[in-house]
């Protein structure tokens, strides 16, 4: 049997290809745009958005000029954990971004002491002494004690000495927070995808 597959395709006229004119070429980008439009601007509002780590107040684990994207979607399904790293409004000015992590969870009552943190909740009445999480306390001298509401949350930086935070002007409120890092993207040597979880939980 002659097999003519080569003969029959060699036979098919070639569709020439027509140069696009600039009318086709303006709608393909003004379609190209708004695809992007529709896709991107509900994903950068209400999935996940980039922040730049400005500081070193999160030393070791964030270094200043670190590029993240933050998840913001998870927090719509569950409650944030202690030794969760958060971005936050900052409530004295909510158009600023911070970072810091969770320490104190609501209706917990918070207590520093030189390098101590005693936490106080229903289960531990008299306190346990919180030991996880990294930080760098060198520097550091604020003593302050924080009860925290049914909303609210006790956080502070890892770079403590280098660090605004709930030991300075209070408790953060549930609406303030935006997300945690999902992925460290810049510098390129240090890119990383995080955990849904910090470290061991605290009891």
């Amino acid at each position: 049997m002659e097999d003519f597959s080569e003969i029959e395709r060699e036979n098919i006229p070639m569709r020439k290809k027509e140069k696009p004119s600039v009318k086709e070429s303006i709608l393909e980008f003004v379609k190209f745009a708004a695809i992007a439009v529709i896709v991107v601007i509900p994903i950068r509002l209400y999935v996940a958005q980039p922040f730049v780590v400005s500081g070193a107040s999160m030393v070791p684990t964030f270094e200043d000029g670190n590029y993240l994207i933050i998840d913001e979607i998870s927090y719509r399904f569950e409650e944030p954990k202690r030794g969760d790293v958060v971005v936050f409004r900052f409530p004295l000015s909510p158009s600023k971004f911070l970072i810091k992590r969770i320490v104190g969870l609501p209706k917990e009552t918070v207590a520093i002491s030189g390098n101590n943190i005693v936490i106080k909740n229903k289960k531990h009445p008299d306190g346990f002494l919180w030991k996880q999480g990294v930080f760098n306390s060198s520097g550091s001298r604020i003593d302050v004690t924080v009860s925290l509401q049914a909303d609210e949350y006790f956080v502070l930086g890892d770079n403590r000495g280098e660090s605004a935070d709930s030991r300075i002007w209070g408790a953060l409120k549930r609406e303030f927070i935006v997300g945690r890092p999902l992925i460290r993207l810049f510098p390129l040597t240090d890119i990383e995808v995080f955990p849904g979880e910090w470290g061991e939980v605290a009891p």
